[in-house]
C-alpha cells in the first residue's frame, strides 16, 4: 500500500510542477489554489508512504516520478525538445526508480 501511496504523491507532485507554468508566479488564483493544494497532497503522502518506506527511497522514487511525468508533459504540450539523449536520461532515472523498487 505505500508504493501506491508514493505513486500517487509522485503524480501529484507532476501536477504542481506543471501547475507552476500556469499560475503565472502565483498571480492567477484558481490555478494557483490548485497548485498549492496538489503540493500538500503530494507532501503528506510522501510522508504517509515514509512511515514504511525508507527515507531516501521514497524521496528518490517521488522526485523521479515527478521528474519522469514532468519532462513527458512538456514533450507532449508544450513543444520541449524529445531527442535521444534527454529521453536516454529520463530512461536512467525510470531505470533507478525500478532499481529502487526490486531493493526495498
Amino acid at each position: 500500500m505505500s508504493w501506491f501511496v508514493l505513486l500517487v504523491a509522485g503524480l501529484l507532485e507532476v501536477g504542481w510542477a506543471i501547475g507552476l507554468k500556469y499560475t503565472d508566479g502565483f498571480t492567477r488564483p484558481l490555478p494557483s489554489i490548485a497548485t498549492l493544494v496538489a503540493m500538500a497532497l503530494s507532501l503528506f503522502l510522501l510522508a504517509v508512504a515514509v512511515r514504511d518506506l525508507p527515507l531516501g527511497t521514497a524521496y528518490a522514487v517521488w522526485t523521479g516520478i515527478g521528474t519522469i511525468g514532468t519532462v513527458i508533459f512538456g514533450i507532449a504540450f508544450l513543444g520541449e525538445p524529445a531527442d535521444v539523449v534527454r529521453l536516454g536520461c529520463i530512461a536512467l532515472i525510470a531505470a533507478g526508480i525500478a532499481g529502487l523498487k526490486i531493493l526495498t
